[in-house]
C-alpha cells in the first residue's frame, strides 16, 4: 500500500473524531467530516449546508446565503483539523486563527449545497501553519483564500514553574 493511500485511509475523520480534535461546537463547528487527508500536507473536508443553521434566519430571510466569513471559517477548521488530527502527541491542541489573504467569493452558497473544502499546506515555521484553501460546490469554485494559524499543544503552555 502506498504512503498516500495509507495516510488517506488513516486520516479520514467522521464527526466523532472531529469533536475529539477540534474545540468548536454547535453552532460554530462548520465541518461535518474529513474525507481525504495526506498526513499534515492536505485534506478535503465536507460541510453540508442546511436551512436549519441559525445564520440563515438573518442572512437573508428571503434569499438564504451562507455568509462568506463562515465559508472562510470552514476552510480554516479543515486546515486546523489536519494539524490536530496528526499532531503525534495524542493530546488535544488549540488552533488560533491569525491571517486571511486573498479571499475571493465567486458564487453564493445556499441551503442544500455540499461544500467541499480543499486545503493544502503552503509552509510551516515553528507552530505557524499557512494553507491555501478552496471551497467548491458541485465542482465549481465558490471561494478561495490563504489562511494562517498558530497551533499550541499542552506541553507548549507549560511554564516549568
Amino acid at each position: 500500500m502506498s504512503d498516500n493511500v495509507q495516510a488517506s485511509s488513516l486520516g479520514v475523520a467522521d464527526i466523532q473524531k472531529l469533536l475529539a480534535s477540534l474545540p468548536h461546537r454547535y453552532p460554530f463547528l462548520l465541518i461535518d467530516r474529513i474525507v481525504d487527508i495526506d498526513r499534515d500536507v492536505s485534506a478535503t473536508g465536507i460541510k453540508n449546508v442546511s436551512i436549519n443553521e441559525p445564520h440563515f434566519a438573518g442572512h437573508f430571510p428571503e434569499l438564504p446565503i451562507m455568509p462568506g466569513v463562515l465559508i472562510i471559517e470552514a476552510m480554516a477548521q479543515t486546515a486546523g483539523a489536519i494539524v490536530l488530527l496528526h499532531n503525534g502527541s495524542g493530546k488535544p491542541g488549540k488552533v488560533f486563527f491569525m491571517t486571511i489573504d486573498g479571499a475571493k467569493f465567486r458564487r453564493p452558497v445556499v441551503p442544500g449545497d455540499q461544500l467541499k473544502l480543499r486545503v493544502t499546506k503552503l509552509k510551516q515555521r515553528g507552530n505557524i501553519h499557512k494553507y491555501a484553501c478552496v471551497a467548491e460546490v458541485d465542482g465549481f469554485k465558490v471561494a478561495e483564500a490563504e489562511v494562517a494559524a498558530m497551533v499550541s499543544f499542552p506541553e507548549d503552555d507549560e511554564t516549568g514553574a
